[in-house]
């Protein structure tokens, strides 16, 4: 069973809590509430309907069938009556919440006295519907209230009776309403019954009587009047419980901010939701709005549920910010809105300026009796600049004289410190005794510090007052030891912890300091505890251990290595509660007694486990703690719940749990003892009674340290003079600084090394006045930026400056010119003064007296009030009389000494038709080569209009007659801007105006100015910033303390121009353009007063306006500069790659993925991948399919800056993405086994020969290269060894025969490859011309060579293929084919064969051997010696070859050995040859052998001859010889004759036998 709603929002409290003085108060309460009158009130539904709907709806139940309840009359009887209430009930309620009516009060007054049964035994309110409609656990509560009553939410006692009584009337409506809803169930069936009869009895009754139209159409509107009615309140019922009924407030509608002009009105609306009916309260900077002191000013009205508070004629003083407070008892809620009132420049006039005025002029103040005396406030025994220390007691004051006096008529005072008003309190208090007002501190902390205003208001009028206090620190109790902090405050206070921060102190006592202490002491003790034992260097802290709801105060105290400091002050009391604990505390119901007192009916039942936490986060992590942070479970039970912290390290799940003793009871936790730079995740777990939940998710790692950098030091120190006690020193905010404190300054006097702090309290801004200086004495200073991390590094030490006054009267001015003359008044003119005395001139006085006959009379005053152009009209003059002036300048410093007396001027009517001299020359952004002249028109312009100017310019010390013009046509602006300045150079100016009458005369002169660019000079920037708006910016670094920029446009001020909007902070001024168009087209200048002329201009004409838009609209929808656009490559296994580069990406850039305007996401078939760093966006896919045809698109987000790249993939171009996609995949897996890195190629060798190679990859031992011709396999001799991974094929002496198709197959276990090479045709025919092409570069240069037929020429290739043409040509001749001249080619040999030489032969020979594209040639050169030694060697050698032709020989016929049987005969027979016949010998065992009869011999015809021997014997073996000789030669055939006998044979045969037989 679960718990009663209130006691999930409740403090729960018994019976026993109900004394006597409670009863006896509620006892008064019953007899005061029987004789008060009663108000009720409704729902917020209920109470919409006004009276008359009421009064409709008792009509309407009054008016049914009486037949249909006439057997409950009863009933009705009770029915009317709860009509009359609740007719009574909604005129009562709607008083009831005007009122003020709260929770408390609603739900008082539920019975008449206190019971005295146990709380079990308790009767119920409720009637028997709502108790079966109410959950089973769900009690009523009881509420009483406190005695004191709560001032703020009603104002009287009768108020309150009639708050208590409101509840009492609701539930009486609602319970008879409940009533007749039981009735009408109950009766259920007795008026079905009825209703049945009746319906016969009005069938009947229709039958007898007719119906007008008329009643007929009235009594239908009424049941359906009634039926409405019925449903309505049917409604109501089903609404009203107490759990939807009461919610704190909510605005449906905020106000809204408004910005007005000053005297227009201004309305605030705002409309705001909540039950009990929320009451709104109006505040302006915080401070409630009371219509009765100001009733003519503000109506505050509230009407159909919308509030709304008016402002009439609005003043400057309205500026502020307001906020709307709804609160009941639910809580409080507020929204803000700010009113911003615009003044018309010049709209006051002068005499009636002044900066405490809002609405009305100075000459009339506000009295009790009405606007009619003017107030004059005075200040009187002023407090200046003070200086005290850390404890002592300060009083400031003045005197304040008001006039005129009013009695009963005191002045509003009130005291500001920094711009915040100061309230009294036990550290200062304020007095006033009438006539001086006092701000007395009694313990001065460096809190107290800055800057301290007195204003006195009277009526709408006020004057106010101003002076620094510097607090020094106290004598340490240590010397050496740091300064006590300051500002300790207490935030994000809960049940386990409170934060406490402070801030640094300026003094460290001369060494760094360590770290803080914090103590705290509980409210009402005096006994303080250190809460840290390890000092902590984060200037912020959070404190556990606290009990709850016992309110606590803390100190802080700084530590370095000499020791403790002193402790800070003290903290405002802060209770260790939840916040919204508090809250509910403070919007707790308030009833007229002593608080809330809720009873239950029933003992809350066992609960269920909680589920996990929620919205786990780190909300703060530094070196010496993690503070966490979230939500609670949504399944929580109706007990209370506890927490548990878990912790575990960066990539591990070992998780230990923190809070072992202590478990934690709200959802923040601050975490200690963790390792600095570490990483961790943390995760929460709930417990209750029923056990302990599941953890929740584990939060992002978490690095432990300190996330808060330590500012940088500030820099560009620049001292500026100010008193002679005081300096101004501003600086630069450093550079990415974050949560700045503020600033600490210290100064040092030059030379001396020692520096002093110039505040305690660390000052907001980068402008700082430093008091308390030495006159005349140089001082140096430096900056120090504060936050929660530490003090930055000190800045570096500013320049030198001497303590001195800065500023002084001006000097007189010059020229004083007469610009125009009338009968009786004049026109005068003159220069602004050299030197403004270091302040702003405010105005000037003028002097005039006559001259008459030459002799001066008296000086009189020719204005009373200063002015504040340097031109002015003085009237009242006489006509013809000769004046002498004189001016006198006038800053804040006092009255300037008087110009020199000008010279004699008479006032006459002019009447010349020229126009007078231009006035008011300037020189400014002096530059270089370059500067710009400004002027005035002149006042007298002659008969016509001014219709142009001539400017003059000549060097300052050049001669009159040196004067050159500058334009050639006359200008109509009053500036111009002179280029082609010498630098260097110094120069003057004057200025003519022209009319149509002519040209008048020249101006004073203006200058001499030197033409240079002053060191530090800038000049203004043009700046887009990230939203598109443009704006002009200047800077300047040598400004005075007054000194003020000046915007212009083509030089005249843009102060009131709507089209742009100035900014100016320190020593940076901003100009921003509201909407850049054609109209601002122009010169736009910026000058600094006080100054000696820094001014800086910036022209936007039509193109630069172009690109100032372009860069806007860039900016102001910025897109990310691609580096690369969208393409796409196909990787090694086939995959698709989709990338850009953008030029740069931040961590928080994101990437959309289109596929034909469908965004894709990372799955199986895409996979994403962005680089940040490299800007690199890829999406892989891994295969191309027919569907994935289409426009590919990535879209890029980064911040406001957006990008996209766009790649079209269709047709071919994707037809061949996707074909390569698919060649590259089986490349990949092609090369898993043993591939051609290379494939087959060929290679002509130096020998001539071809060599087939290709280049593998992967191979093995087991790889087999098997090689093919024409399909079939070429045997190789040797094995490849596949070393540097290279297989070849040698052909030797490639030709037409070793044309085909080659192939080279590798292939092991791991699959196979192969590469084809064609040779063939085309192919075929570019091998062969490079074969021929390496044969014909082989070939030796010809040789000479003599021969017996000739001479013959030749070269000799690696070998000869018939591809190789082959020409010959004799003197560039080509030589024919003929007998006597051949050529051919003998295995390597090419030669040429000249046969028969003669000396026409001789000359130059070249052999030409052309390979299909290229001649080759080789060239010999056949004449002179080395014709004729040539050409001798042939001689010989053809009388060698006749000698060898003629020489005697044998040709033929005799063998080299005869083997014949003794007995044969032998005949031999051989040719022989030779001419003239040569004579034949025969030899035997190399003597001669004559014929005979045994052995005959014969030779015959001279060319055969015969050897015969009849019958051969063993004698005739032997060497015989043949010899044949005649005068060329001779010649000897020898062959030998072996005779064996057949027997002895025989017999040689079988001895070997023998032998072999005898071995054995």
């Amino acid at each position: 069973m679960s718990l009663p709603f209130y006691q999930r929002l409740h403090q729960h409290y018994d019976l026993s809590y109900r004394n006597r003085d409670l009863r006896t108060a509620m006892s008064q309460y019953q007899q005061e509430k029987k004789s008060s009158a009663i108000y009720t009130h409704g729902s917020a539904a209920y109470s919409s309907r006004s009276s008359a709907a009421h009064r409709q709806e008792s009509q309407a139940f009054s008016q049914a069938s009486t037949s249909s309840y006439q057997q409950q009359a009863s009933r009705a009887t009770e029915f009317a009556h709860s009509s009359a209430v609740s007719q009574k009930a909604a005129s009562a309620y709607d008083y009831g919440y005007s009122h003020g009516l709260t929770d408390s009060s609603l739900m008082l007054g539920y019975s008449s006295k206190l019971s005295p049964q146990t709380k079990r035994a308790k009767k119920s309110l409720l009637s028997g519907e709502e108790k079966e409609n109410l959950p089973s656990d769900y009690m009523v509560p009881i509420f009483s209230g406190r005695q004191v009553h709560v001032s703020g939410i009603t104002d009287t006692e009768e108020e309150r009776i009639k708050e208590a009584a409101a509840y009492i009337a609701q539930r009486n409506l609602l319970a008879s309403e409940e009533g007749i809803t039981a009735a009408k169930q109950s009766t259920a069936a007795k008026q079905s019954t009825v209703s049945k009869q009746s319906t016969s009895t009005l069938h009947r009754e229709e039958a007898i009587e007719k119906k007008s139209r008329k009643v007929a159409i009235r009594e239908k509107a009424e049941h359906l009047s009634l039926k409405k009615t019925l449903e309505e309140t049917e409604a109501y019922h089903k609404k009203l419980n107490e759990d939807s009924l009461l919610h704190a407030p909510e605005f449906i509608i905020k106000p809204r901010s408004h910005t007005v002009w000053e005297k227009e009105n201004v309305i605030l609306h705002c409309s705001v939701a909540g039950w009990p009916e929320p009451r709104l309260t109006w505040y302006k900077n915080q401070v409630p709005i009371n219509v009765h002191a100001n009733p003519e000013k503000y109506i505050i009205g509230s009407r159909y549920g919308m509030h709304t508070l008016e402002i009439n004629a609005c003043d400057f003083e309205d500026t502020a910010q307001y906020r709307a407070s709804a609160m009941n008892a639910k809580g409080e809620l507020s929204a803000y809105a700010s009113v911003v009132v615009k003044r018309y420049k010049g709209e006051l006039d002068e005499t009636h300026s002044h900066a405490g005025v809002s609405t009305l002029p100075l000459s009339f103040g506000v009295t009790p009796y009405g606007y009619a005396s003017k107030f004059e406030i005075h200040f009187d025994d002023k407090f200046d600049v003070s200086f005290g220390r850390e404890g002592e007691t300060m009083s400031l004051g003045c005197r304040v004289v008001i006039t005129p006096e009013i009695k009963r008529f005191q002045p509003e005072i009130q005291w500001y410190r920094n711009g915040v008003p100061v309230s009294p309190s036990k550290w200062v208090q304020t007095h006033w005794s009438g006539d001086r007002a006092t701000l007395t501190f009694s313990h001065l902390n460096k809190e107290d510090e800055g800057l301290y205003t007195i204003r006195v208001r009277m009526g709408e009028y006020y004057e106010q007052y101003s002076a620094y206090v510097f607090v020094r620190d106290a004598e340490a109790e240590i010397k050496g030891a740091p300064a006590s902090p300051l500002d300790v405050v207490c935030l994000d206070a809960n049940k386990d912890y409170i934060i406490i921060t402070w801030k640094q102190p300026a003094v460290d006592g001369g060494s760094p300091i360590l770290g803080y202490f914090i103590d705290k002491c509980e409210v009402g003790t005096d006994t303080w505890s250190q809460c840290n034992d390890i000092p902590v260097k984060f200037a912020r802290f959070p404190v556990t251990g606290l009990i709850e709801g016992r309110s606590y105060i803390f100190r802080v105290r700084a530590v370095n290595k000499t020791g403790i400091g002193l402790p800070s002050r003290v903290s405002e009391p802060v209770a260790a509660l939840d916040p919204a604990e508090k809250a509910r505390l403070k919007s707790r119901p308030s009833a007229p007694w002593t608080g809330q007192i809720i009873v239950t009916e029933e003992e809350p039942t066992e609960g269920i486990i909680p589920g996990p936490p929620t919205d786990l986060s780190v909300i703060e992590a530094t070196q010496s703690y993690v503070v966490l942070s979230w939500k609670p479970p949504d399944q929580r039970g109706h007990e209370g719940i506890l927490y548990f912290v878990e912790k575990c390290e960066a990539g591990t799940e070992n998780w230990q749990r923190v809070n072992t003793e202590l478990p934690v009871k709200s959802p923040r936790f601050a975490l200690f003892d963790l390792v600095e730079g570490k990483s961790y995740r943390f995760r929460v777990r709930c417990s209750n009674s029923a056990g302990v939940g599941e953890p929740s998710e584990a939060t992002e790692v978490t690095v432990v340290g300190d996330k808060l950098d330590i500012p940088k030091p500030p820099s560009n120190i620049i001292p500026s003079r100010n008193t002679n006690t005081s300096v101004v020193v501003t600086w630069e905010e450093p550079k990415d600084a974050k949560e700045l404190v503020g600033y600490y300054i210290e100064a040092s006097v030059v030379g001396s090394g020692k520096w002093e702090p110039c505040n305690n309290n660390p000052v907001k801004g980068t402008r700082f006045t430093c008091h308390g200086l030495t006159t005349g004495q140089s001082y140096i200073f430096r900056v120090r930026a504060v936050n929660a991390a530490g003090l930055s590094e000190y800045s570096q030490d500013s320049e030198a400056i001497e303590v001195k006054a800065a500023i002084a009267p001006p000097s007189p001015p010059c020229d004083i010119t007469c610009l125009e003359s009338f009968r009786d008044s004049m026109v005068l003119g003159w220069k602004h003064p050299d030197k403004t005395g270091g302040a702003e001139i405010t105005g000037y006085y003028v002097n005039y007296r006559e001259v008459i006959d030459g002799v001066p009379g008296e000086w009189r005053e020719a204005n009373i009030k200063a002015i504040s152009d340097e031109a002015y009209k003085i009237s009242n003059l006489k006509e013809n009389m000769v004046y002498q002036f004189q001016v006198a300048a006038m800053n804040i410093a006092g009255l300037g000494a008087p110009s020199a007396v000008s010279a004699s001027f008479k006032c006459e009517e002019w009447t010349i038709a020229v126009p007078g001299p231009p006035h008011s020359l300037k020189c400014s952004e002096v530059r270089k080569t370059s500067l710009v002249l400004q002027w005035k028109p002149p006042t007298y312009s002659g008969r016509t209009p001014v219709t142009g100017y001539f400017v003059d310019i000549k060097e300052a010390k050049a001669k009159e007659d040196q004067w050159r013009g500058l334009n050639e046509a006359p200008i109509k602006n009053v500036y111009l801007r002179v280029q082609g300045l010498k630098e260097g150079v110094s120069y003057v100016f004057r200025v003519r105006a022209m009319n149509q009458a002519g040209v008048g005369k020249p101006s004073d002169l203006a200058g001499p100015v030197v033409a240079e660019t002053r060191p530090g000079t800038k000049e203004v920037v043009v700046n887009v910033d990230d939203d598109g708006i443009i704006s002009l910016n200047f800077e300047c670094d040598q400004m005075a303390p007054n000194s003020e920029f000046t915007w212009s446009k083509d030089y005249v001020p843009t102060e009131d121009s709507p089209r742009l909007e100035v900014e100016s902070k320190g020593n940076k001024t901003k100009m921003t353009f509201k909407d850049l168009g054609e109209e601002d087209l122009g010169l736009y200048s910026c000058d600094v007063t006080d100054t000696d002329g820094i001014a800086s201009s910036y022209l936007i004409d039509e193109e630069e306006l172009k690109r100032l838009l372009a860069l806007s609209q860039e900016h102001k929808f910025p897109t990310v500069p691609v580096k690369s656009e969208l393409a796409v490559e196909i990787l090694e296994k086939g995959q698709v790659r989709f990338w850009m580069q953008a030029e740069k990406l931040s961590g928080n850039a994101k990437v959309n993925f289109i596929f034909n305007d469908k965004e894709i996401f990372e799955g199986p078939k895409y996979k994403m991948h962005i680089d940040r760093n490299t800007g690199i966006i890829e999406m892989f896919m891994e295969k191309l399919q027919d569907e994935d045809e289409g426009t590919y698109t990535f879209q890029i987000q980064d911040g406001r800056a957006t990008g996209h790249s766009t790649l079209v993939l269709i047709g071919d171009v994707y037809k061949k993405l996707q074909k390569e996609a698919e060649f590259q995949r089986q490349e990949w897996i092609r090369k898993q086994g043993p591939h051609f890195v290379e494939y087959l190629s060929w290679e002509v060798t130096g020998e001539c020969n071809v060599l087939l190679k290709c280049k593998v990859a992967n191979i093995k031992k087991e790889t087999h290269i098997v090689w093919y011709k024409d399909d079939r396999e070429i045997s190789v001799d040797e094995k490849h060894d596949f070393k540097d991974g290279i297989c070849t094929l040698l052909i030797t002496e490639f030709s037409k025969k070793d044309a085909g198709i080659y192939e080279v197959i590798l292939k092991d276990d791991r699959g196979k490859d192969k590469s084809r090479l064609k040779l063939v045709d085309e192919a075929f025919k570019e091998l062969m011309t490079e074969v021929c092409k390496a044969i014909a570069l082989s070939a030796t240069n010809l040789k000479i060579q003599s021969t017996a037929e000739g001479i013959r020429l030749y070269s000799l290739v690696t070998y000869y293929v018939d591809d190789l043409k082959v020409n010959w040509s004799h003197n560039g001749n080509a030589i024919k084919y003929s007998d006597r001249v051949k050529n051919g080619v003998t295995g390597e040999q090419i030669w040429l064969q000249i046969n028969e030489p003669t000396p026409n032969d001789k000359g130059k020979y070249v052999m030409e051997l052309f390979d299909g594209k290229t001649g080759h040639q080789r060239m010999v050169d056949l004449s002179g010696q080395a014709y004729e030694e040539a050409f001798a060697e042939f001689q010989r050698l053809k009388q060698a070859a006749i000698a060898e032709k003629n020489r005697a020989r044998v040709v033929g016929g005799l063998p080299d050995v005869v083997t014949i049987q003794e007995g044969k005969a032998l005949n031999l027979t051989c040719i022989v040859w030779g001419d003239p016949t040569p004579e034949v010998s025969w030899l035997k065992n190399e003597k001669p052998l004559a014929s005979s009869e045994h052995c005959s011999l014969k030779f015959e015809a001279g060319k055969t001859a015969y050897f015969t021997i009849s019958a051969v014997m063993t004698s005739d073996s032997g060497k015989y010889g043949l010899v044949v000789k005649n005068k060329y030669g001779s010649e000897t055939s020898d062959f030998t004759v072996s005779v064996f006998i057949p027997e002895e044979e025989a017999r040689k045969a079988e001895e070997p036998q023998k032998g072999d037989k005898k071995s054995k």
